[in-house]
């Protein structure tokens, strides 16, 4: 299939949307609750419109910090990320007790697509199980050849519908909306790291692989024996 390329206007668009789409509901939360704080006189209401307040704002900056990381430069061109960092926003955006998340990786800097990959994936991971569970991080290797396994357990797991033709830059009927955004900057992110990466499910639990994009074989070098001989040395007929 033809691959999607889309123009960069469009890209920065459909990003935008999707990171509104992440903090609206948190600051419509906010809102509400300063409406309560304007009108309600009685105490219980105002404390519970406080903690919505409070819980709220600790949500939209929890995602606005990993989209910084996510979709975002987060630093210059080339620029390397500390896993740790990386570890720090992804728990951020698991506050509530629907999801648990488990991390295992080196405390070092990794090249900056890398870890956006990483991210990425822990986003397409808590989509394969609607209803919780436990997504598990696992990074190995160094930043130039790491190994990336992230699997997600819970009830109803299941592949994201259209992820991985999106992740190949292949989605059907040839387009991408806000919706589908995700996975297809996902597939963008992964080619520009040189990585592959692969969906399996077994059960209640997906797993999702990423490695280094096998190098191209190098080009067969001639046999000896295939190698014409020079103009000035005799055929292998010729007597001694």
């Amino acid at each position: 299939m033809t691959l999607v390329q889309l123009d960069a206007l469009d890209l920065s668009a459909l990003l935008c949307s999707r990171v509104c789409h992440d903090v609206i509901s948190p600051v419509g939360a906010i809102v509400n609750g300063l409406e309560v704080l304007e009108d309600e006189s009685d105490a219980s209401m105002r404390e519970f419109a406080l903690e919505l307040i409070a819980k709220s704002a600790r949500q939209a900056s929890a995602r606005l910090q990993f989209a910084r990381i996510a979709f975002g430069a987060a630093g210059s061109a080339g620029a390397s990320i500390d896993l740790a960092d990386a570890e720090k926003v992804s728990r951020g955006m698991f506050t509530d007790d629907k999801t648990q998340l488990a991390w295992s990786a080196p405390q070092a800097l990794y090249p900056k697509n890398k870890v956006k990959l990483i991210l990425n994936l822990v986003v397409i991971a808590q989509s394969a199980i609607p209803r919780g569970g436990l997504i598990d991080v696992t990074v190995k290797g160094d930043g130039e050849a790491p190994t990336i396994v992230i699997t997600a357990k819970g009830s109803h797991a299941r592949i994201p519908p259209h992820v991985e033709a999106l992740m190949a830059g292949t989605p059907e009927g040839g387009t991408v909306d806000a919706h589908a955004i995700l996975p297809f900057y996902a597939g963008l992110v992964a080619r520009a790291a040189e990585m592959d990466v692969t969906f399996a499910i077994t059960g209640d639990r997906v797993t999702i692989g990423a490695v280094p994009t096998p190098e191209a074989a190098p080009s067969p070098v001639a046999a000896p024996h295939d190698v014409p001989p020079a103009d000035d040395e005799p055929p292998e007929t010729a007597l001694a």
